[in-house]
């Protein structure tokens, strides 16, 4: 059954109702008595058919939040994350050497490392310029020369903080780097 203004509804796992103010598509707006506005999307919510009458026939608060609690146990804290962050995708910059040239083959280790780390360096200032915040520097795992190297590049910024990039997707041979920008 489609949500359509001035239902009321219920938020599944969080402890939120209100009436729904705006419906489109998939996407529904409600505004809580306390007249605070959240989007949710429909699958997120429940049609709640007379919610005066749960309140004034002997359930108090207390008892209608209890039940509304024992049947979600599980509550998640809604994130607030801006737009901006939630959508940006972090910049992956792939070091390994058959990336980067067609041929390496006459070329020596050091010729290699040094080549890294300026393709490296300038990359995350070209981050800098274009302000994009994250960038992951694949380096992967090796000898861990890069790796090192890289760290003492980073180290180099005040204003940017380095870290192991995401295991599941990276393993162990990649770096994030967050970039702060200043306004």
């Amino acid at each position: 059954m489609p949500l359509k203004v001035g239902d009321y509804v219920d938020v599944l796992d969080e402890d939120l109702s209100g009436e729904v103010i705006f419906a489109k598509n998939n996407i529904i707006t409600i505004q809580t008595e306390d007249d605070f506005e959240f989007e949710f999307e429909a699958s997120q919510l429940v049609k709640v058919e007379n919610p005066k009458i749960l309140k004034s026939s002997g359930f108090n608060e207390d008892t209608f939040q209890k039940i509304h609690s024992d049947k979600n146990p599980q509550k998640r804290k809604a994130t607030v994350v801006k737009r901006k962050e939630r959508t940006q995708p972090a910049m992956e910059v792939d070091l390994h050497i058959h990336q980067l040239v067609k041929s390496y083959k006459r070329m020596s280790k050091h010729e290699i490392l040094t080549l890294q780390l300026d393709t490296a360096k300038r990359q995350l200032q070209f981050a800098m310029r274009k302000r994009i915040q994250k960038i992951v520097f694949i380096h992967g795992v090796g000898e861990g020369v890069l790796k090192l190297e890289l760290e003492y590049l980073f180290k180099q910024y005040d204003n940017i903080k380095f870290y192991d990039a995401n295991y599941q997707k990276y393993g162990l041979g990649a770096t994030e780097v967050y970039v702060y920008q200043s306004k």
